[in-house]
């Protein structure tokens, strides 16, 4: 992030949108981007002085289009990453680009969002007014604005402990699709998320540090997922899992990554009743959830086995 030397001239907000379409395609394009940017720059209520960064590899389809659409939008190209692990699956870049975007920011605020999740027309300003608090990261609510069975069971593996009513105040986790900083908690843990932004890294090395990270049921984003097929929903979750464990496995032993891999058989079924409990505790969502049950069985199946293999092999990582 750039000096604040100045701050006076900076904005209040720098918002990084990541383009998280090619998880399962060797190519992304700009269709949810469009309408999340229109949300950002000319959909706000009461907005704050905000700077939107697109941080975009070179397989991203549409981008100097788009960038005629949105000259107030910095798009940022990124194109020094070894992509040699990427074979149209793989989400670790996106971590990469999340933190080149941050590199950039000029706010006295950094917030991340995802391409598809569209945030609420009062977002921005329940962002900057949210952070009145002391609290160094503030993480808000994600809900599903597309009411297909297939969406809403993607939506409960990702985002359900998200759902609202999202209990405020500290919490150990807030999601990089819907969370903000404060620059200057960030500069203290700079060396953490100046290559790769992880959120559970950035967060506990916040904590370390003693700042609290906390979550706000008033900042809503919504998830506005389209076109999403049943085959790149199972490729995701095996992705995601994957990625988890070797994320995970910095810290963990051989033994004992072989350990949890022994134990993925049961995931499942743990986490599709963690996923039940949280939905029947909120209330709101509980009759999509069953609705959509068969289908996050099957999304926990594949990311019970993209879990195990991480813990295995892990995944090669992208610089």
């Amino acid at each position: 992030m750039n000096d604040k030397s100045q701050e006076h001239s900076y904005p209040d907000l720098s918002v990084v949108v990541a383009i998280v379409g090619d998880t399962t395609s060797p190519r992304a394009d700009v269709a949810h981007l469009t309408e999340n940017l229109q949300r950002l720059t000319s959909g706000q209520i009461d907005p704050p002085s905000i700077e939107v960064i697109v941080p975009y590899l070179n397989h991203v389809d549409g981008i100097e289009a788009l960038s005629n659409v949105f000259p107030q939008v910095v798009f940022l190209p990124v194109n020094d990453i070894d992509m040699s692990a990427y074979q149209g699956g793989g989400r670790e870049h996106h971590d990469v680009i999340r933190a080149r975007g941050m590199q950039i920011a000029k706010g006295r605020l950094v917030a991340l969002l995802e391409d598809c999740a569209l945030p609420a027309e009062n977002w921005a300003r329940a962002v900057v007014d949210a952070h009145e608090s002391d609290f160094a990261g503030i993480g808000g609510a994600i809900e599903n604005s597309v009411d297909r069975a297939l969406n809403w069971s993607v939506y409960f593996c990702d985002f359900g402990r998200y759902q609202n009513p999202l209990p405020p105040g500290p919490s150990d986790f807030a999601s990089d699709a819907n969370t903000s900083y404060k620059a200057a908690d960030l500069a203290l843990i700079a060396p953490v998320w100046e290559k790769s932004f992880r959120e559970v890294v950035v967060n506990e090395a916040l904590k370390q540090k003693g700042r609290t990270v906390a979550l706000d049921p008033s900042i809503i984003v919504n998830q506005n997922r389209k076109g999403l097929s049943l085959g790149d929903a199972l490729q995701e979750r095996f992705v995601w899992g994957q990625s988890y464990a070797a994320t995970r496995n910095v810290s963990l032993s051989f033994p004992k990554r072989l350990f949890y891999a022994a134990l993925s058989p049961i995931l499942p079924a743990l986490l599709f009743f963690r996923h039940a409990s949280t939905a029947q505790s909120r209330k709101n969502n509980f009759g999509a959830f069953m609705r959509a049950a068969p289908l996050t069985v099957l999304l926990l199946m594949s990311w019970s086995f993209g879990e195990a293999i991480g813990y295995l092999v892990g995944v090669k990582e992208n610089k």
